[in-house]
């Protein structure tokens, strides 16, 4: 087996292994799962994973404990399926994790439903207040699949309130499977999209950077007015393999990348709710 095949074959294996991002089943008795994330260290854990995926390291820093600490706790919230975890395309020394608010989500609707019936809670696109414009990079190494999908379904999805926009570090003409995922699915067409290089886009003002690809987390430049900066850490799905192979792929990082903009923009209009009204750009 050669090398190119065997980086293959590790990238579909996290793909599949990335937790479902649709409604989980609520395995957990509610008084089990608010054991389980009601644990100062583990909820503060959570808190952090809510915003963005992050190593170790970094969620050592900020919660000010130590990496073995860390590490046992987020074992226990991996164990139960409320955090998932896959190598880092940029180095493979290290480990992403990311939280399933899905299956969160479900968890605490069954929770409260325990109590009473109108304590279940709905989904994030459900009742969602209006989302105030707001301007979103969404970044990938080569803007041929994560970055273009991402960027089409906030657009689709906010209504045309997000101006979304997508980059790469090394641009690659748009892939075939993602625009047939994009439109059998979803009913969007990516067919005329022109991938383009990040430095592109330097000296515009962002208010959202999100980064989709370890690679391009680490050479990600610097924009003005200091935009919230998340990152999605999420497999490659093309692999190069036939379209048997790697369509399904496509099918499973477009299902998350739609959830993924659902919390996204739960969280922006919870923010237009909160915050006062900043100027208009010119």
């Amino acid at each position: 087996m050669t090398r190119t095949h065997q980086l293959r074959l590790i990238y579909q294996t996290e793909l599949m292994y990335i937790t479902d991002m649709s409604p989980q089943p609520t395995d957990l008795a509610p008084p089990e799962f608010l054991q389980l994330a009601g644990h100062p260290l583990r909820w503060r854990l959570l808190g952090e994973l809510a915003r963005s995926d992050r190593i170790v390291q970094e969620l050592t820093a900020l919660v000010g404990e130590p990496q073995n600490l860390v590490s046992y706790h987020l074992g226990k919230l991996r164990d139960r399926r409320l955090v998932s975890a896959r190598r880092s395309s940029a180095d493979r020394r290290d480990t992403y994790y990311g939280l399933d608010l899905a299956r969160i989500g479900s968890l605490l609707s069954a929770t409260g439903a325990a109590l009473h019936p109108g304590l279940r809670f709905s989904s994030p696109e459900r009742d969602r207040a209006p989302i105030r414009p707001a301007k979103v990079l969404f970044l990938c190494t080569g803007n041929s699949a994560r970055s273009p999908m991402a960027a089409a379904l906030a657009r689709a999805r906010s209504g045309g309130a997000i101006e979304a926009v997508s980059a790469g570090s090394h641009p690659r003409p748009i892939h075939p499977n993602a625009v047939r995922v994009m439109r059998e699915t979803y009913g969007i067409d990516l067919a005329d999209h022109v991938s383009r290089r990040f430095d592109a886009l330097a000296g515009q003002a962002f208010d959202w950077v999100i980064s989709l690809c370890d690679r391009v987390r680490e050479v990600c430049p610097e924009f003005p007015d200091h935009p919230q900066t998340i990152h999605w850490s999420i497999a490659n799905p093309a692999t190069g393999d036939p379209d048997a192979v790697s369509y399904p792929l496509f099918q499973q990082t477009a299902a998350e990348l739609a959830t993924r903009v659902e919390f996204l923009l739960a969280r922006l209009a919870d923010q237009t709710t909160r915050e006062p009204r900043r100027e208009t750009r010119d």
